[in-house]
């Protein structure tokens, strides 16, 4: 199935990447009570058995801030580029630019097929 351009092979590929990430040990900006951790109620309950296992919503806070670093990234160089800096090269930008482009749309379509998947539960039938 191909959902505005990116088929469900590959959305359930970054989906195991998650999960992946997940198994990981946190980083000390997202472990819990840390500047990046999510508090209150709906919040995560981070780590369950020390430092083993990470919440989901840490890991999607994660792909998140990657992929907002990467558009900030290439915000920088096509600015520098711009203003005549001869340390950064056209092509640079360019791909620079394309990686912050496909890594947000690789997020939009993630997020499309939680909101789905969100939906489909909630028509269940009880």
């Amino acid at each position: 199935m191909n959902v505005g351009g990116i088929d469900s092979n590959r959305i359930e590929a970054m989906m195991a990447q998650l999960k992946a990430a997940a198994t990981k040990p946190a980083a000390p900006s997202l472990a819990p009570g840390g500047p990046g951790a999510l508090g209150g109620p709906g919040g995560a309950g981070a780590v369950s058995e020390g430092a083993s296992k990470v919440s989901f919503s840490d890991a999607l806070k994660q792909s998140l801030a990657q992929v907002s670093g990467a558009q900030k990234h290439a915000e920088e160089l096509s600015q520098r580029f711009a203003m005549g800096d001869d340390s950064v090269s056209l092509s640079d930008t360019m791909i620079a630019m394309q990686k912050s482009s496909i890594s947000f749309q690789a997020t939009v379509q993630v997020r499309n097929k939680l909101v789905s998947a969100y939906q489909e539960i909630m028509n269940m039938q009880v």
